[in-house]
């Protein structure tokens, strides 16, 4: 597994963390990363809502990979 391909999973690994917990937050007014790591303002917790915003603006760039797949078929 050459690395873009370990980060691109990873960052699509912490979107789908990031999605399910907005959407826990949504259903229910739980906030399971808050509630798991001790508060939105522990540490831990602000370090992986950080590392979830990078990845989202990071799956960005894979619509020009997309992009290039698809012009190279």
């Amino acid at each position: 597994m050459n690395s873009s391909r370990g980060l691109d999973i990873t960052a699509i690994t912490l979107v789908i963390i990031g999605a399910i917990n907005w959407g826990l937050i949504g259903f229910f007014r739980l906030d399971l990363l808050s509630e798991i790591f001790g508060g939105q303002t522990a540490l831990v917790s602000r370090i992986i809502y950080a590392l979830v915003g990078l990845a989202g603006l990071y799956t960005f760039t894979m619509y020009g990979k997309l992009k290039d797949s698809h012009d190279n078929m």
